[in-house]
């Protein structure tokens, strides 16, 4: 019984401790270099968080190894709730794409809820001569061998994406893999690579102002505004059952108290239904989460489930890290 009580003041003490989170700003590592899609949702979802949570945000981007670095950093920080983590799909492709990581998926972070999807766009270089999907499988069959296919390196959405579309389409390409979205970007532009998949987050401007050709995106159905909903779908070009949905979610140090876990959880909530921050995402092709997903447990069986699915691609592909 004395046990009991002890360890039931203990919780209360420590509850009480963290009452008054948060006292300093808080860091929120995006393990991919600034300026890139990962970058521009943590800058909209910081700048939507700064009220409801009572803190300034910092943004600290930690790139390389395909996310896996700064996804190690959070993992090992003190579970105080100053450091937290924004990542994309790569926290469930990153198993099946590296043979040794510094952290466990499952096991490492307190899952804090999904924030938004963000379907892929497939863009070609200003120069190329096909102007839709049916001309760019013309031009595709006449090029077998010669198709150079840009991605911002291993584990960046844009190679999933890139992987997934050589293996529906069975037309082998040249991968080009880069260290970031903004270099893959840069080269596309100026024509020294042919074809990329990226988010809408990244491509949206530059199809608007003509600077690439598009010719699908890889959302179950067409999207909304007025740049992107002139665009096909994967499915209705021909390409059945290619969709994909670039997510992103929050993630906190293992042993974060739950105390903590709740007020940035339920920040979160709040920033979802800030209108600035919903129109600014919108605008750029993302699909903010509703569903519950929202909540850290169903957030992880989804990543868990992910993890599956991509596994499988990734090896019938048999890309991997060193």
């Amino acid at each position: 019984m004395k046990k009991l009580l002890l360890s039931c003041l203990a919780g209360l003490a420590a509850g009480g401790a963290w009452a008054e989170y948060p006292e300093k700003p808080i860091n929120l590592v995006v393990p991919f270099s600034a300026g890139g899609p990962t970058d521009k949702v943590a800058r909209d979802l910081a700048e939507a968080l700064r009220k409801p949570l009572g803190a300034t945000i910092v943004i600290e981007n930690i790139g390389g190894a395909g996310g896996t670095l700064g996804a190690t950093k959070v993992a090992r920080a003190a579970p105080d709730g100053y450091t937290l983590l924004l990542h994309h799909i790569g926290m469930a492709t990153s198993p099946a794409l590296y043979r040794t990581m510094q952290y466990k998926t499952l096991e490492d972070f307190e899952y804090l809820g999904l924030i938004n999807e963000v379907p892929m766009t497939l863009i070609g270089k200003p120069t190329l001569p096909a102007n839709n999907y049916a001309e760019l499988v013309k031009w595709m069959d006449a090029n077998k061998g010669k198709i150079n296919l840009a991605n911002a390196g291993l584990g960046a959405a844009s190679h999933l994406c890139g992987l997934l579309f050589q293996s529906t389409t069975k037309i082998e390409m040249t991968t080009v893999p880069y260290k970031g979205t903004g270099p893959a970007m840069t080269d596309l532009l100026g024509g020294q690579v042919d074809l990329m998949c990226d988010q809408t987050t990244n491509t949206t401007q530059q199809i608007d102002t003509g600077k690439v050709k598009a010719y699908a995106v890889t959302s179950a159905k067409r999207l909304a505004g007025p740049v992107l909903s002139k665009l096909p779908t994967m499915e209705e070009v021909g390409l059945k059952g290619f969709t994909v949905a670039i997510w992103h979610g929050v993630y906190a140090p293992k042993g974060t108290p739950k105390a903590v876990q709740d007020k940035i959880a339920a920040a979160l909530k709040v920033a979802l239904k800030d209108p600035d921050f919903v129109k600014r995402e919108e605008a750029l092709g993302a699909v903010i989460v509703t569903d519950k997903r929202i909540n850290g447990p169903e957030h992880k069986k989804f990543v868990e489930a992910e993890m599956i699915k991509w596994s499988a691609v990734i090896k019938a592909a048999g890309q991997y890290a060193d």
